[in-house]
């Protein structure tokens, strides 16, 4: 049990920093977080679909392909349910 404890010595300070850091990251988060729900209750507030903004956001993220990929499954189940 010494090995393991010589191999990961904890110092009081770096852990200290390690949580400190830690902890400002969450802090920021959070601010980050009611910055984007304030952002999407002005959007709604201007009229528009917040649910269709963050599915576009969503689809901004991924490759053209993918997307072109999942839309033309969607369109062959659309039809399949006689849903066109």
């Amino acid at each position: 049990m010494s090995n393991v404890t010589e191999a990961y010595s904890v110092t009081s300070e770096e852990l200290r920093q390690f949580i400190e850091r830690a902890e400002q990251l969450a802090a920021e988060k959070k601010d980050v977080a009611e910055q984007e729900k304030e952002l999407f209750a002005e959007a709604k507030g201007r009229g528009y679909d917040t649910k269709v903004m963050r599915r576009v956001i969503a689809l901004r993220k991924r490759k053209p392909d993918e997307i072109a990929e999942e839309e033309s499954i969607i369109e062959m189940y659309k039809a399949a349910l006689g849903m066109q």
